[in-house]
């Protein structure tokens, strides 16, 4: 038995003080007839009306605290069995270079359709903790490891192109930071998920040793290649406004399947939203790592029984004094 409301019982306090005056105090304080000999009625028999008296009384007190108790709110307790859910970590990195404004899905963007898939893999997820990477020049760590998917999908709201604040594109970079988020986790299954649109050529780190380094960490990368072959278009700003210029494929599709061939992962390529959410599908079908998931609590209220018994008494107390064991002043 649990209860959601304890607070309420310290109600029992005025109770008993008013039990203790009415009962104990008060009636022999104020004699209700004097008698200037005590024998007489002593001697009279008593009926069951005398005897009883005290009954509405004591019927209101007990209405009293089993109001109380419904006051407090008794709930029986169900605990559930704790159940085995199956999780890994995951860290997405996603290139937000100028490129990824190119309209290949024409009218979105590469940037467009790689967040909303992105989104749905997100939501579809159980007990995995999910983190976010973004990257252009260098690499920011957008969101840590959380289970928060609320909270993960704020963020992946505020993801646009350019927000590094640097130009290029630096993959090495980017798995590195990815890879030092999850270096920690002690998940069986820790995962990458690279999401570009070109080549790395930028940053400090060769992306070739930052997957060595993430094989060593037993770290899998899946890469995916996201835009259409050959030409495409991107927006840019002119004197003359804004127009649409030509911009070639320049994906890395050898470097990018040699990555993710290093850590025992797969390279994807997408070329429309639809490839792009299948890949998401198909990487969400990976082997994860067993983990315990909390045991659910469910609580039933238990109140109504005890708020009836109540009303009941409080309401048979009340008649009674009135009716039956009425008292005339």
């Amino acid at each position: 038995m649990n209860f959601a409301n304890p607070a309420f019982f310290l109600l029992i306090l005025p109770v008993a003080a008013l039990v203790w005056w009415r009962e104990f105090f008060s009636l022999r304080a104020v004699a209700r007839m004097p008698y200037p000999d005590f024998r007489i009625p002593g001697s009279l028999s008593g009926t069951w009306r005398t005897r009883f008296a005290p009954a509405p009384r004591w019927a209101f007190y007990a209405g009293l605290i089993f109001a109380i108790l419904a006051l407090a709110r008794p709930q029986s307790v169900m605990p559930g069995e704790a159940t085995h859910a199956r999780g890994i970590d995951i860290m997405l990195a996603l290139d937000t270079s100028g490129s990824m404004r190119a309209l290949d899905f024409n009218p979105k963007d590469r940037m467009i359709v790689a967040l909303q898939s992105t989104k749905t893999f997100i939501t579809k997820r159980q007990y995995d903790r999910i983190g976010l990477v973004v990257f252009g020049g260098v690499a920011l760590l957008q969101c840590p490891l959380t289970l928060d998917y609320g909270a993960l999908l704020e963020f992946l709201e505020q993801v646009q192109v350019g927000m590094t604040g640097t130009e290029n594109t630096a993959i090495g970079t980017a798995i590195a930071s990815a890879a030092n988020h999850l270096k920690k986790s002690t998940a069986k299954s820790k995962i990458i998920i690279l999401v570009t649109d070109g080549r790395s050529n930028a940053g400090e780190v060769d992306p070739m040793t930052a997957s060595k380094a993430a094989e060593a960490m037993g770290i899998r990368i899946y890469t995916i290649g996201v835009g259409i072959r050959g030409q495409s278009t991107i927006p840019v700003d002119t004197p003359f406004g804004r127009q649409l210029a030509p911009i070639t494929d320049d994906l890395d599709e050898p470097a990018l399947r040699d990555m993710a061939r290093t850590t025992g992962g797969r390279f994807f390529r997408a070329t429309s939203p639809k490839e792009l959410e299948q890949i998401y599908g198909e990487i969400d079908g990976l082997e994860k790592s067993d983990v315990e998931a909390p045991k659910a609590v469910e609580y039933e209220d238990r109140y109504k029984p005890w708020l009836l018994l109540g009303i009941l008494l409080l309401t048979a107390g009340s008649v009674l004094q009135l009716t039956l064991w009425r008292t005339l002043p």
